[in-house]
């Protein structure tokens, strides 16, 4: 199973980027699927989540601005970020709990990342 991110890049303070994600390979079923961020020196830290039925959670600091959707058939996730700030600037990782086969545990798996610069 891989996870592969896409669409980072540089964006100027109160801009909007698009973030995709694709899982590929053996997969029987995803549960939840999320992004988490890491900037320099700090902490890998959650974003925003959705879990299969829909449901979304998102970290305080992007409510509001940020939103994250799937894909189901497609086995995708996507986060649309509005009204970027400086403080947006990070790594992007995507996630998700994948199962391979009905026996199978949850996986979790990680993108690659992907550079998110916000230039104010």
């Amino acid at each position: 199973v891989q996870l592969q991110a896409f669409g980072g890049g540089l964006v100027q303070a109160g801009g909007s980027l698009r973030l995709s994600c694709a899982a590929s390979g053996i997969i029987f079923s995803i549960n939840a699927m999320g992004w988490y961020r890491q900037a320099p020196g700090k902490q890998r830290e959650l974003v925003a989540t959705i879990i299969s039925g829909g449901s979304t959670n998102y970290a305080d600091s992007v409510k509001g601005r940020f939103t994250i959707s799937r894909d189901s058939a497609k086995n995708t996730v996507s986060l649309q970020m509005n009204s970027l700030k400086s403080e947006d600037t990070a790594v992007y990782y995507c996630n998700a709990n994948i199962k391979t086969s009905p026996a199978a545990g949850n996986r979790h798996s990680w993108g690659q990342g992907t550079q998110l610069t916000v230039s104010s």
